[in-house]
């Protein structure tokens, strides 16, 4: 219903703009008509006092007077031709800047109210399911067994809320630059098997296949390198099929170091992959894509890539899927 309501708010407004442009654009065209002739007439009227004035039309007072309204009228014409072509330019780019600054505002609040739609089921899910299993545990008396499953799976939810409060809550403070990161030289290498192994426990369906350098050493901020690593693998997770295997490789090549997780997943379409680092920008729309999301993993990724001098791109995994390729140059 909101889509709808936005859609029929931008359609209206699309309709007012070119309205309002075309009937700009019409009234400088009939104003510098309007002048035209009117400079027409008084050149005309001009004309007639020199005959009258000089009959001798091949005399020098004659020439003179005629000279001097044709310099005149030529001069008027440029000054209204060039204040036209100027205003008529000024105008179209400040209609065009103005309908620009219209639709991305609405594209914004549309994609914040996706955003908000996205992480209200994001937040409701984990609480959900680690109410129900609490509730379970404490109504009824299962054996060791059922009672360490539903444990466990409450914790993963826990975990998996502490990463989307932290995505938020990081995502804010990197944009208000109100986050300090506190790099310290570290052990990438057992940093990121650390976070494979998290990340296998909640998901032991998952087959995760493993190159990694050992004592690849980098100077970072640990917390935000850990939320990097998360959420490439949970995007990784998301959009390919539980049977098909996430590789993930860490190496020194040329003198960088390298992150690349890669999956079997759908892929990313070319006209896509500019877009996806965007702050709650998703493919698809929250009617239609199946797959949960808030929007801020990839934009947090991104954010956290530049904030160690590095850069973060994608390209697509043979013979499917995405690659998703960390560079870090210092």
């Amino acid at each position: 219903m909101t889509a709808d309501k936005n859609r029929k708010r931008l359609v209206i407004t699309t309709a007012v703009f070119w309205i309002l442009l075309i009937y700009i654009v019409a009234a400088i065209i009939w104003w510098f008509f309007l002048l035209r002739q009117q400079t027409g007439e008084i050149y005309t009227l001009q004309k007639a006092q020199v005959v009258q004035a000089y009959p001798d039309t091949a005399s020098t007072a004659y020439k003179q007077a005629y000279f001097k309204i044709q310099d005149q009228k030529r001069r008027n014409d440029i000054k209204y031709f060039g204040e036209g072509i100027i205003f008529l330019l000024l105008i179209i780019f400040g209609a065009v800047y103005i309908y620009r600054s219209v639709r991305q505002q609405l594209g914004l609040q549309q994609q914040q109210q996706n955003f908000v739609m996205a992480v209200t089921h994001e937040l409701k899910t984990p609480i959900s399911i680690a109410r129900l299993n609490l509730e379970t545990l404490k109504r009824y008396q299962l054996d060791a067994e059922k009672q360490q499953k539903l444990i466990n799976t409450s914790l993963q939810e826990t975990l998996r809320l502490d990463m989307l409060i932290n995505n938020i809550l990081i995502s804010s403070q990197l944009d208000g630059k109100a986050y300090r990161t506190s790099k310290e030289e570290m052990d990438f290498s057992d940093l990121l098997k650390s976070e494979v192994k998290q990340f296998s426990n909640r998901y032991p369906e998952r087959e995760v296949q493993l190159q990694i350098e050992d004592d690849v050493v980098i100077n970072g901020d640990a917390l935000l390198l850990k939320l990097l690593i998360s959420n490439l693998l949970e995007n990784a997770n998301k959009y390919s099929a539980k049977e098909k295997p996430i590789m993930i490789q860490l190496l020194i090549q040329n003198g960088k170091t390298l992150l690349q997780v890669q999956d079997e997943g759908m892929g990313i379409a070319d006209v896509e992959k500019g877009l996806i680092f965007q702050k709650f920008y998703r493919i698809g729309n929250e009617q239609t894509r199946t797959t949960k999301g808030t929007g801020l993993g990839l934009y947090i990724c991104k954010q956290i890539a530049e904030a160690h001098h590095a850069t973060i791109q994608v390209t697509d995994n043979l013979p499917q899927g995405t690659n998703f390729t960390v560079q870090f140059n210092a």
